[in-house]
């Protein structure tokens, strides 16, 4: 779960190369946790945003890493990139955790949102016992912030730069950068950001904005300010931790409002809780409400996306934080779909009851601005390397008439253009749509040929993922038979 270290006040809650040849992977598996019909990120590509999750780096394998990947085509670390899991000595930087969650996206086609570089808490105790001049907690903060952009540059897709600036009253929090810097932390911050990686797009995230009101004033001004001093400042984060019944009626207005100033907006952190134990009437009302979310942002253009704080309530803060409350994701603590997630499945076109995939999603694996140049898709494909492995997931969601299946293939051997085949014997399959491949289907062989961004495997190998929607009627039995460019593989 996000620990401690995520809680605030109030109501706050706050692509690497190819993954290492791993030596086993999961057994093929048709998890029951996976909800039916299309997966989020599949929609959310459809309307033109993200739909995104917080992750632990640490649970990052097993069903919740399914979940994850299947779901969601944007990712940030809970905790793993804040000063105090980086820099918890001065000049020492660990980079593991921010790492590991670079590492599980970029394979998947996911982004990463950077989270965050300067905020009022957790900070390392050398920084916040210490006794420094003004100059020196200056460099203190531009070196911080340059030297994680740095590490994490053509990587990150959207940085969290300062987070949490405002008290509740609009007026500005009295934390270590304000008091002794003034306000004009916050510009040399995104100053020294848009300097490591001009690619990146630059935030400022807070709570209780959602709405109209004294706080949400004080980020407008602000904003407002930046953008006259020549600031780089390209969003505003509203993090969205709210009440079950109290999603504001202004959210959508107040969302425009900002983006009139020339900036985009995201919705960065949601969750909605409730008293619990859950009935079926807060579920619902918890449904509505994620639905009124997901419609806000798709009503202003320039809203890019939405991430909820953790899709599990195994992964929650809220219970921790406030007791007697919780149940605030869109999974249940056993990786259940809720109506929730029906619901934000709805919202974003598709049939939220899980009997039938959306008419025309866009494929998931369009990969995001950070990836590699796009290169040519080679003709022939290179045969595999002899001595050369490969491994192979084949995860499956289920329903009445149809699945979704998702394919993830680990091999030592370099290539330059890829094919997958296998044979799928019993009952009869139409393939309805697939991204990541081309994917063809002759008798019981299906025939999976890549895309031009996703042509090549560098030497020693890598991972390529893939999918697929497809109906099905008689029986749907598991695969069997899978090659890549000639190699037989292993399903393990």
């Amino acid at each position: 779960m996000f620990s401690k270290r995520v809680q605030r006040s109030a109501v706050g809650g706050s692509g690497v190369a190819l993954l290492a040849v791993a030596a086993t992977l999961v057994a093929v598996a048709i998890p029951s946790a996976h909800a039916a019909g299309a997966p989020l990120r599949d929609l959310a590509d459809a309307k033109g945003i993200y739909m995104g999750t917080a992750v632990t780096a640490s649970k990052l394998s097993g069903t919740y890493a399914d979940i994850a990947g299947l779901q969601f085509n944007s990712i940030t670390p809970g905790n793993e990139m804040k000063w105090d899991a980086v820099e918890k000595t001065r000049g020492t930087y660990n980079w593991s955790g921010g790492d590991a969650v670079v590492n599980f996206a970029q394979p998947r086609y996911m982004q990463v949102r950077g989270h965050n570089l300067v905020w009022h808490s957790q900070l390392p105790g050398w920084l916040t016992s210490g006794s420094f001049s003004n100059t020196d907690l200056h460099s203190i903060l531009v070196k911080h912030v340059t030297d994680e952009v740095t590490h994490f540059k053509g990587k990150i897709t959207h940085w969290d730069v300062v987070n949490e600036p405002f008290n509740e009253d609009g007026t500005y929090r009295a934390d270590l950068w304000y008091n002794q810097l003034g306000v004009s932390y916050i510009a040399d911050a995104l100053t020294a950001a848009r300097a490591a990686d001009p690619a990146a797009k630059l935030y400022v995230n807070d709570y209780n904005i959602e709405g109209t009101g004294a706080k949400s004033d004080g980020m407008y001004n602000l904003v407002k300010s930046l953008k006259q001093q020549g600031v780089p400042i390209d969003g505003v984060g509203f993090q969205g931790h709210f009440i079950l019944g109290q999603v504001p009626s202004t959210f959508k207005a107040n969302l425009q409002r900002f983006a009139d100033l020339g900036v985009d907006v995201a919705i960065t952190e949601l969750d909605i809780r409730m008293t619990t134990p859950a009935t079926a009437t807060t579920l619902q009302q918890q449904a509505n409400d994620y639905t009124t979310v997901v419609n806000d942002c798709l009503g202003v253009s320039r809203c890019k996306g939405i991430t909820v704080w953790g899709f599990t309530d195994s992964d929650s803060w809220v219970p921790s934080t406030f007791p007697g409350q919780g149940a605030a994701t869109p999974y249940d603590e056993n990786y259940q779909p809720k109506p929730a997630y029906y619901a934000i499945q709805t919202a974003l076109g598709g049939s939220g009851t899980g009997t039938t995939p959306p008419s025309s999603p866009t494929a998931p694996g369009t990969p995001p601005t950070t990836q590699p140049p796009v290169t040519p898709t080679s003709t022939t494909p290179t045969p595999a390397q002899p001595g050369s492995t490969c491994a192979v997931n084949y995860a499956v969601n289920q329903w009445n008439t149809g699945f979704t299946a998702n394919i993830t293939l680990t091999t030592t051997s370099a290539a330059d253009g890829w094919v997958v085949k296998w044979t799928q014997s019993g009952g009869t399959q139409t393939v309805t749509q697939a991204w990541n491949a081309t994917i063809t289907k002759s008798g019981t062989t299906y025939t999976a040929t890549n895309l031009s961004y996703n042509n090549r495997l560098p030497s020693g190998g890598g991972t390529v993922t893939f999918g697929f929607n497809a109906d099905w009627s008689g029986s749907n039995p598991a695969p069997t038979g899978f090659t890549f460019n000639g190699l037989a593989c292993t399903l393990s």
